[in-house]
């Protein structure tokens, strides 16, 4: 039908197209009885064995298991708290993934799509798990087929298999052609019988990779998994470095072996690992991103992968659908223009109003013209979203119904008829009404506009601008995150309803004119702001060219001809009134079709992306020092100057407890490509910071012959300031919240110094003169140069920020 409205309205199909009177009740409960049903877990979201697998079956929890083993089998368990806290962070980050996993099953469980079969002579729409074999499928456009089958009846019935076979062209289905699950109907109307269900249909094996989880690009992921691989490389080596300088340190590998001091070796061996590995930085970002899924679940969006939170965030151009995003979808009918005298055409209009497949578009005829052609219709010629235009023939008669531009091409504009139609479309197009003409010509053999064919009437339309449209367009301006307007309708039309909703303008592009060279489409893509005409190939090529030139894709749009533009975008979001297609292969789906959800969206992305980033700094500043501390400390063949414990309890309330709150706190600072180099810029030097300080100390206090105990007091008095110390710097702007929960964390520390019990546990010692003067010096000292490392670091954040304002201004 006339324009790509993806409406999937109407109760029944044509008498002519259904063959069959479907299964009946007893029909239906044997094959249920015979497990023949469609029904088959395709979860949504993560399974809970991909959870806890995640969370819990991790090349770092296999060290940190193996460290706290060896750790109670020589009798050190006061040193294997590390494994009580890994614990805790698998168990957390599992619990949280859980319940964002359960809020998101819950919210497409209740908006999953339903079939259309034949029941017992009447149709039935049913939940895809209750189609059964040889059911009756009653396929429109815009439909996504359940269950693959054989066609019975057809009309005109095209089907894109693109998320199947990766062609995008629409596929012609006549009678006894084969349809498969998971493709789409983007055109005219069929039924099939079901031959395979479930498990055995084709889609199953392939559209969860289309539907789900092909992953969304995650800078926050890749950057993290790429730390993780480092210290898997530098974890084994630094370990044996440490073990080497400890056993030496004890008088040598042969002494240490006879008199038991391996014991003291390998716990500062495992000290020295254990601080290495940043566990809490994978548990932070994971509940972040489940923290945010289920935020934005509460706002009535649909998060269908995690890390799609940050996802929108980092865009820089977002691609609109006219219709379903800035306008409403509700089709108005505005006025009728004749052309020229033709008797019943108003009863053609009639007959398109009615139809029980008619779109938005056709059923606002139904209002206006109501009596309907004394003939049946003798053929038809269903709407494709390539044509944009549909037929009916009564009699000798055949009727075209569709854009102007579509029916009567520019080169066949000397007739005058055709110039004032041109003439007439293109003045109230400018108006931001749409326009639509009934022509009237020779029925042809083929699916072509006749060669005699005529325009009788130019019809008008009007569509409800969305409410909150101009606000959201305004937030993304103020964002400095481009928009381009992509639609199947008349580029002026779509214009002028671009320039009511505050986008300059001026004019569309008629997407008919796109160049097929790449550089001059990019060309033409940056120099305009609308298009119009546009197939759902040529938006697919529009976000694939954006894509190739360095730019981060938003694409949104509720119909089937939106389906791969969304697949390909870097974050699709569907309207929930859209087809089911599109809904399936969207990363966000918006249950309440509220586009002015998608600031929220933006903002949630924009806190966890800036959160982790803080956080991140904090857990890769520990890895840092604790690498350089333990190949210094290898080298200079000291004694480690920390027990596990006490790395457990600095760790735990100068990162660990503070970095769950900060990854949490709203933060609006806007994304910047480079999350990981800004990251390692203030790490790497702030871990070489603290282990000069620390390297240094323990020289001294070596030399100056103080006690084992008491230097370990020292070196964790130290860590203690200066991670503190970092907190404060990371926190920046202190807040009132942030002042209370690093309150919080001083409190704990003195607690820890202060109190027997923990001071006994931990080994603490009163330190004397020296040893506080060289912890005050120490402290002093490597706060200065943490104050230098953030300055600079600032400033290559500054520079990042207007490298990528450049970028995007060109």
């Amino acid at each position: 039908m006339p324009e790509n409205e993806k409406d999937q309205s109407g109760t029944a199909v044509r008498e002519d197209v259904v063959s069959t009177q479907g299964l009946s009740a007893a029909d239906v409960a044997e094959r249920v009885a015979a497990g023949k049903t469609n029904a088959f877990v395709q979860d949504t979201s993560r399974s809970v064995w991909s959870i806890v697998r995640a969370n819990v079956l991790t090349l770092f929890n296999g060290i940190i298991l193996a460290c706290f083993i060896v750790l109670f089998a020589i009798g050190r368990w006061q040193d294997a708290l590390f494994g009580f806290s890994a614990i805790a962070n698998a168990v957390i980050g599992s619990v949280q993934e859980y319940r964002a996993k359960r809020a998101l099953d819950r919210l497409a469980l209740l908006n999953a799509p339903h079939a259309r079969v034949m029941r017992e002579g009447s149709e039935a729409e049913i939940p895809l798990d209750d189609v059964v074999m040889d059911d009756t499928l009653i396929l429109r456009a815009g439909d996504q087929v359940p269950a693959d089958g054989v066609l019975t009846g057809s009309r005109g019935l095209q089907v894109d298999e693109s998320m199947l076979t990766g062609e995008s062209d629409a596929v012609e289905k006549e009678d006894a052609d084969r349809v498969l699950s998971g493709s789409v109907v983007v055109a005219g109307e069929g039924t099939a019988v079901v031959d395979r269900v479930g498990a055995d249909s084709f889609a199953n094996s392939l559209a969860a990779e289309a539907k789900r989880f092909s992953l969304v690009a995650s800078e926050l992921r890749s950057s993290i998994d790429r730390v993780l691989k480092w210290v898997t490389w530098f974890v084994g080596p630094v370990a044996l470095l440490v073990l080497n300088a400890q056993m030496i340190a004890q008088g040598g590998w042969s002494q240490a072996s006879a008199s038991g001091a391996w014991r003291e070796a390998a716990t500062a061996t495992i000290a020295s690992v254990v601080a290495m590995v940043p566990l809490g930085l994978v548990l932070m970002t994971s509940i972040a991103f489940a923290v945010g899924a289920v935020k934005l679940a509460r706002q009535q969006v649909l998060v269908q992968e995690l890390p799609a939170v940050e996802g929108l965030a980092r865009v820089d151009i977002i691609c609109l659908d006219k219709t379903g995003t800035l306008t409403q979808g509700d089709i108005i009918f505005d006025a009728a223009h004749p052309l020229v005298t033709r008797p019943g055409w108003e009863a053609v209009l009639s007959w398109y109003g009615v139809q029980k497949d008619a779109n938005a578009t056709a059923r606002s005829l139904a209002g206006h013209f109501t009596q309907q052609p004394q003939d049946h219709e003798r053929d038809r010629v269903p709407f494709s979203s390539a044509r944009k235009w549909s037929a009916v023939v009564f009699g000798n008669d055949m009727w075209i119904l569709g854009g102007p531009e579509m029916v009567f091409p520019a080169h066949d504009s000397q007739d005058p008829v055709l110039q004032k139609l041109a003439s007439q479309s293109t003045e109230l197009a400018s108006t931001g009404r749409r326009t639509l003409v009934l022509a009237h010509g020779t029925p042809t053999h083929d699916e072509t506009v006749p060669a005699d064919a005529v325009p009788v009437v130019l019809l008008t339309f009007r569509e409800n601008i969305r409410s909150d449209a101009a606000e959201t367009l305004s937030y993304f301006a103020a964002q400095e995150v481009d928009v381009r307007i992509i639609s199947g309708d008349n580029p002026q039309t779509v214009a002028a309803i671009a320039r009511e909703v505050g986008l300059d303008a001026p004019h569309g592009f008629d997407a008919r004119g796109l160049p097929d060279d790449e550089q001059e489409l990019l060309q033409v893509i940056n120099s305009n702001v609308v298009f119009g005409r546009v197939s759902p190939d040529q938006k697919k090529r529009i976000v694939v060219a954006l894509k190739s030139a360095g730019r981060t894709v938003a694409m949104t749009g509720d119909g089937v001809n939106d389906a791969l533009a969304i697949k390909e975008a870097d974050i699709g979001v569907a309207m929930n009134s859209g087809a089911a297609a599109t809904k399936a292969v969207a990363r966000l789906v918006l249950l309440d079709g509220k586009f002015s959800h998608l600031p929220s969206v933006v903002a949630e992305g924009r806190q966890v992306i800036a959160n982790i980033e803080r956080v991140s700094m904090l857990f890769l500043t520990k890895t840092a020092y604790a690498t350089f501390l333990a190949i210094a400390f290898g080298i200079l063949l000291l004694p480690f100057p920390f027990l596990p414990r006490q790395l457990s309890v600095t760790d735990g309330l100068t990162i660990g407890i503070p970095a769950f709150f900060l990854a949490l706190l709203p933060n609006a600072q806007r994304y910047i490509p480079g999350f990981l180099r800004r990251s390692l810029t203030f790490a790497v030097p702030a871990g070489v910071s603290v282990t000069l300080g620390l390297a240094a100390y323990a020289k001294l206090a070596a030399n100056l012959s103080i006690p084992e105990a008491e230097i370990r007091t020292g070196s964790t008095l130290i860590l203690a300031i200066i991670g503190i110390w970092i907190l404060v710097v990371l926190s920046r702007p202190v807040t009132r919240f942030k002042g209370m929960v690093i309150g919080a964390m001083m409190v704990g520390l003195v607690l820890v110094y202060s109190v027997r019990i923990a001071r006994d546990f931990l080994q603490f010692t009163d330190p004397t003169l020296p040893t506080a003067l060289l912890v005050l010096g120490t402290s002093v000292a490597c706060i200065a140069l943490i104050e230098i490392v953030r300055f600079v670091h600032r400033r290559v954040a500054y520079r990042d920020a207007e490298e990528s304002r450049q970028r995007l201004s060109k």
